[in-house]
């Protein structure tokens, strides 16, 4: 049996779900900002990830100038305050003519594109396409389920635990930033996260450790959380950006591609 949820989306909504979660982090933090400017939002960490430290569009934008515009405001920012940082950019959010154009403008200002990600949705999960295994499933928390949910995403994520560990030091992000590690026979081996925003929940954080893929630990612990977070909450259908390893995975599991987001870095 399928899922159903109940929301069209469109790939504001990506973006603004996408925003959302980085807000979260960037407001628990004492030295994290949060700011709007025009037809830009700054959802800062303050943190040694760079891509912790990012800039978002917040509109569409209609012509080069006026993404010219919207990269020099946050470049200043950040450059203030000696930070490097990325440019998360939903490439529905520009017209055709300004998007073909787009990577050369990010370049002259020092920004190189470093992934660019299927923005998808799935307004109906499918029913998993064969038993999942079973595995105890824990809400985060400070303590000993957040030092494992930070280092399967080191090791997952190839970032250095001490970077991982910052962004999530503090207590208070782990009260809208829902975070779940899955136990096999009492050792951490997958992790989710799922944030609610923009009408939507987003999918993050999908990581299982090396030796432990290919059995279905991810998606059991996905499904988990996401049951959970719908007693949680009135939000309908389910958004997520796809690394290229899990793009059949989400398939399978009732995800389309309807936009894509690149990510551009200082």
């Amino acid at each position: 049996m399928a899922e159903r949820y109940w929301k069209v989306v469109t790939p504001q909504a990506i973006a603004e779900n996408l925003r959302e979660s980085f807000r979260i982090i960037a407001a628990s933090r004492a030295g994290g900002e949060v700011r709007e400017l025009k037809g830009v939002s700054i959802a800062s960490a303050s943190a040694t990830f760079q891509m912790f430290n990012a800039a978002f569009l917040s509109s569409p934008v209609a012509s080069e100038s006026e993404l010219s515009q919207r990269i020099l405001l946050p470049d200043l920012h950040f450059h203030t305050r000696g930070l490097e940082w990325a440019y998360w950019v939903c490439q529905d959010l520009m017209d055709a003519a300004t998007f073909r154009r787009s990577r050369r403008l990010f370049e002259q200002h020092g920004l190189r594109q470093s992934v660019e990600l299927p923005g998808m949705v799935a307004e109906t999960l499918l029913a998993p396409a064969k038993p999942l295994p079973q595995l105890d499933v824990r809400r985060v928390e400070p303590g000993a389920t957040r030092d494992a949910f930070c280092a399967i995403g080191s090791v997952c994520f190839h970032v250095p635990i001490a970077w991982f560990t910052e962004v999530f030091d503090s207590d208070s992000v782990w009260d809208r930033f829902s975070g779940y590690v899955g136990y096999r026979d009492g050792e951490p081996v997958s992790t989710t996260a799922i944030i609610a925003g923009g009408g939507t929940l987003g999918v993050y954080n999908v990581a299982t450790l090396p030796g432990h893929q290919r059995r279905g630990y991810g998606e059991a612990v996905m499904r988990h959380a996401l049951a959970d977070a719908q007693k949680q909450h009135s939000c309908g259908s389910v958004i997520l950006q796809s690394t290229p390893a899990g793009l059949r995975l989400y398939e399978r599991m009732g995800f389309h591609t309807i936009t894509r987001i690149a990510v551009y870095a200082s």
